[in-house]
């Protein structure tokens, strides 16, 4: 069966077991992945590659997650990509300041499966006017 390519997806995520099983997922349904362990590299391949969707955690090395995406807001390459935020923290006012902040869904890790997350993922780009 040939996969065609649907989309570029930029994992910001430090910890490399959540990178390598979301890697896995999206690359074996027909995603480009580039990954990221830290909010300044993630915020640089996301201006330099323009990825098609952002999947961010918010606990990061460097920059926090709340940082990554603020910064991909207020940049002109950067601020229409679609952002997901996946974190372990569920509480409430954290899930509230990436709503406001710009995030287009908040997904928690361990609630939400990687499959659930890849079917968020198509949703989106299936919706998205450049696809």
């Amino acid at each position: 069966m040939n996969k065609t390519h649907k989309g570029t997806v930029l994992i910001i995520e430090d910890e490399a077991g959540f990178q390598l099983i979301y890697r896995g997922v999206l690359e074996n349904e027909g995603y480009e992945v580039l990954g990221a362990q830290s909010g300044e590299k993630g915020l640089e391949l996301a201006i330099e590659k323009k990825p098609d969707i952002i999947l961010l955690d918010l606990i990061l090395p460097g920059l926090s997650g709340y940082e990554v995406l603020e910064k991909i807001r207020t940049n002109k390459t950067t601020k229409d990509i679609p952002v997901i935020v996946f974190s372990i923290m569920g509480e409430h006012e954290k899930i509230k300041k990436a709503l406001e902040l710009g995030a287009n869904y908040y997904r928690v890790k361990g609630i939400n499966s990687p499959k659930e997350i890849l079917g968020q993922i198509q949703a989106i780009l299936e919706k998205s006017p450049s696809k």
